[in-house]
């Protein structure tokens, strides 16, 4: 039995650049946004603030990322599909301290593991997702 495990996560040279490709996207929609991302663990690994960001973004961005690597899913549309017809789960999940299902959150995947996770929010959940597709180009 080994006592100790190697492990994969994003690094911050990757995270710096995903900020940018993030907010060059939310600059040419006309929007501020709060960018996490956070390592395989969920702790935070990168945070940008735009100066015209909304105060609640930064927390909303911080459990979309949370969201998105304890899961492995993306928010939004896909949790939908898999809670619109469990009212348990649905009631549920809202009452979990760092769960969001507004899209903007995804989790980053490299050769097949999950490294981290990214969560934006500033906008409607559609131009966070949008911005969020932009951060991903780089992996």
């Amino acid at each position: 039995m080994s006592i100790i495990f190697e492990k994969e996560s994003i690094s911050a040279t990757i995270c710096t650049e995903m900020i940018g490709k993030a907010v060059t996207k939310a600059q040419e929609i006309g929007f501020g946004i709060s960018i996490t991302i956070v390592d395989e663990g969920g702790v935070t690994k990168a945070f940008h603030r735009m100066d015209n960001a909304p105060l609640v973004s930064i927390d909303a961005s911080r459990k979309k990322a949370v969201t998105a690597v304890g899961f492995g899913m993306p928010t939004g549309d896909s949790w939908y599909g898999f809670i619109k017809d469990d009212p348990i789960l649905m009631n549920g999940a809202g009452h979990l301290e760092d769960f969001i299902l507004l899209g903007g959150g995804s989790p980053l995947m490299v050769n097949e593991k999950l490294v981290g996770a990214i969560g934006i929010s500033g906008g409607h959940y559609k131009q966070d997702e949008e911005c969020v597709t932009a951060a991903l180009s780089i992996l």
